[in-house]
């Protein structure tokens, strides 16, 4: 993003003088005492460093254009945040919020910069140690346990509860998705055939977690002097309560075929990119034995049973056998963000938007293949 779209992005003075009422900001400072640079990552929601007189802080906001209805609600995205921050659940500090379009064009939040690294490059993957590699595939899936950990109705998160079922509201939210950024010129039946598979073989209603919604490596950062060590779980834009194998079936979808198709052209799948990092099966394997060891840490420290579970709550291995519905389906939700982005695309270039409905289709097969294979199809 050019310096001109940073500042249409972020108005460096409105945000000077927004910092300043919150006394986050100096009295006699303005905005030219503010550096802001754009970040990697945050493909969906922008991601921005807030440099000067003192603060060091990330701001997040919504795309400047092509924003999709019920989308990039990042005030919720800080709430999730804030109430995770007592939970044991890796995350930024939260420092400010602002629900104001009028301020710098759209709502906004502030957290503290965290001195790490995101291993979202194949090259950089490729150079870790073999023991660092697989500490840090296995953390990631210790991570999530730990997410899924969480006692939504014990905590402000029991806000996000609805009383519809996950996989009702999830599959009529995305297929509404994928409706307004489809583009007429290049149908795709497969992905509507593919939403109707879904629909018709949802398994039962599952106990109810704390869900990222894009779970994968490129959305945990880890610490810089120890590379293997999660600093914080990013980009809650997703999250919600619901069906806690959504999130390791998106760790799974990003781990396989899906992922080589996202990666392809940005220098090499992660997963791939060293011959440590642990196997889907070995990922599946640590979650299941780190959700046992947390389950059961809970059920000690408890005086009584939680009200939203009983007894007949089933085990993270008797709920597994439902996990390839969840790979289709994060793969189809991969599948339709591409075409949203696709949507916002402004480049003059066809060959841009070319590439990214050849990414929505290359997803389509992908997910239709998992479906065959796992005989959800007929």
């Amino acid at each position: 993003m050019s310096e001109g779209l940073v500042e249409q992005a972020v108005p460096v003075s409105r945000l000077a003088g927004w910092l300043r009422a919150q006394r986050l900001l100096p009295a006699d400072a303005d905005g030219g005492d503010l550096e802001v640079v754009q970040l990697a990552g945050g493909a969906s929601n922008l991601t921005f460093r807030v440099r000067g007189a003192g603060l060091d802080l990330v701001l997040r906001r919504p795309p400047v254009s092509g924003a999709l209805p019920t989308a990039h609600d990042v005030v919720r995205e800080y709430r999730i945040q804030e109430a995770l921050a007592p939970t044991g659940v890796p995350v930024a500090r939260m420092v400010a919020a602002c629900s104001d379009p009028e301020v710098i064009g759209a709502p906004f939040y502030l957290m503290g910069h965290l001195d790490g690294v995101i291993h979202a490059s194949a090259a950089e993957l490729a150079a870790l140690p073999a023991e660092t590699a697989r500490r840090v595939g296995l953390s990631l899936a210790d991570t999530l346990a730990s997410v899924h950990a969480v006692r939504p109705e014990r905590n402000r998160l029991r806000e996000l509860a609805r009383p519809e079922s996950f996989l009702d509201r999830t599959l009529r939210r995305w297929r509404r998705q994928w409706g307004l950024s489809q583009d007429p010129a290049r149908p795709l039946p497969g992905l509507d055939t593919l939403f109707d598979i879904l629909e018709r073989g949802r398994p039962p209603a599952a106990p109810r977690r704390l869900v990222h919604g894009d779970y994968n490596l490129a959305n945990v950062m880890y610490a810089a002097g120890e590379p293997s060590r999660v600093l914080a779980v990013l980009d809650w834009e997703l999250a919600a309560l619901g069906d806690a194998l959504a999130d390791l079936g998106a760790l799974l979808s990003y781990w396989g075929d899906a992922g080589r198709v996202l990666w392809a052209g940005r220098g090499g799948h992660l997963a791939d990119a060293n011959p440590a990092m642990p196997s889907a099966t070995d990922l599946v394997e640590r979650y299941a034995l780190t959700s046992a060891a947390l389950a059961d840490t809970s059920a000690a420290a408890d005086a009584a049973p939680s009200d939203s579970e009983d007894e007949s709550t089933p085990t993270v291995e008797a709920t597994l056998r439902h996990l390839p519905y969840y790979e289709v389906l994060a793969t189809v939700k991969l599948a339709v963000i591409v075409a949203g982005a696709a949507r916002r695309q402004r480049s003059p270039e066809p060959d841009q938007i070319d590439r990214l409905w050849r990414t929505v289709s290359s997803l389509t097969d992908v997910a239709s293949a998992r479906a065959a294979d796992a005989r959800l199809v007929g």
